[in-house]
């Protein structure tokens, strides 16, 4: 697993096990990584044996467990339970492929320069049971859990492995009612992006007679938290609106809510931008660690190359604290040393060639 994982990170092409046996010299054959990839089941509990001892050395009591899925398309992979058509959030339509859930582990220590991103937990989605939809009598499949439910199992399994953190960072998709009362009853905090449809009361009087409105229809202050009521949660909870400026000057508004009634908006602010770094993670797992490179074909072989990029992923968060490099800078090093080796190489073959 090691080697395969060093594969991963330094191809550029497909991860076969062809290849990696030709780049070991035969150290390795296509064989053994076929074994390693179909005799084996690698999973979350395989991943917090990997990374436990990482986390240990960094852990703190503010840390952030960050909640977000990513779908890697797959367009001309045989569609099987594992890959096939899931909802794309980035793309606003349903796309072929994987579909990876993590739970993110963010901390940094105060004497730390760098902080600590790695996944503790994750499920890869299947969709084993098989429908028709009414209306159209299309085949449709679905999972046998929700990715909210996935989500407080691993909750909990971080609160037995003794994790420490402090908060729960996801976006409108995680922000159910049910997950803020589970959350609050584990005593976290958690902060989540909430969708301009939900609905709100600003007083114990409208509460109590049923009175909710909209949270973009409500009259409140721009950065300034508010308490309010929401609709179908029993505790009072802490809302700020903040408007933005997107990188190619379009402008939108967030609605950001807590069950912490202190947090000031620049805490709100700050807090969730830690939420970003797993999306950063996603863009190196398909760019740095060979997410969707590999032609294998059974579901269980599949599952386990995921599961060695996410290990792929991990070797570069160790990678980055002792070369002071992040994991894009890493891969492209990796890609000039490789560059200059082939330099080398082809010189050698035309000194033959000059000779001949």
């Amino acid at each position: 697993m090691d080697l395969y994982t060093d594969f991963l990170i330094s191809t550029v092409g497909q991860a076969t096990g062809t290849g990696l046996s030709l780049v070991s010299g035969g150290v390795i054959s296509h064989d053994q990584v076929s074994r390693l990839l179909s005799k084996n089941s690698f999973d979350s509990k395989a991943l917090w044996l990997a990374v436990k001892t990482t986390v240990r050395s960094h852990e703190n009591e503010e840390g952030c467990l960050v909640f977000d899925d990513m779908v890697a398309e797959k367009a001309y992979t045989d569609e099987n339970d594992l890959i096939c058509w899931h909802w794309d959030h980035s793309k606003g339509r349903s796309v072929k492929g994987i579909n990876l859930l993590t739970a993110f582990y963010h901390t940094q220590g105060e004497q730390e320069e760098l902080p600590l991103r790695v996944p503790i937990s994750f499920s890869l989605i299947t969709k084993p049971i098989k429908y028709r939809e009414l209306k159209t009598c299309k085949e449709k499949r679905k999972s046998e859990k929700t990715k909210n439910e996935l989500m407080r199992e691993m909750i909990t399994q971080s609160l037995n492995n003794q994790l420490k953190f402090k908060y729960v960072l996801a976006d409108s998709w995680f922000a159910s009612a049910e997950n803020m009362r589970f959350i609050h009853k584990k005593n976290k905090t958690f902060i989540f992006d909430m969708k301009t449809n939900r609905k709100a009361a600003l007083t114990d009087d409208a509460r109590n007679e049923g009175q909710w409105t909209r949270i973009d229809e409500l009259d409140i202050p721009d950065n300034t938290p508010v308490k309010v009521w929401l609709k179908d949660l029993e505790i009072p909870i802490l809302l700020t609106k903040q408007n933005f400026t997107n990188k190619d000057g379009s402008t939108g508004v967030r609605f950001l809510v807590s069950n912490d009634l202190n947090l000031s908006d620049d805490q709100f602010t700050t807090l969730y931008k830690k939420r970003w770094s797993v999306e950063e993670y996603h863009k190196s797992l398909k760019q740095n660690a060979a997410f969707t490179k590999s032609p294998t074909r059974t579901i269980k072989t599949q599952k386990n190359h995921f599961f060695a990029s996410i290990l792929a992923y991990v070797k570069l968060e160790k990678l980055k604290f002792v070369n002071g490099m992040n994991h894009f800078a890493l891969k492209a090093k990796i890609q000039i040393e490789a560059t200059k080796a082939a330099i080398k190489e082809l010189n050698q073959l035309k000194f033959k060639l000059a000779r001949a």
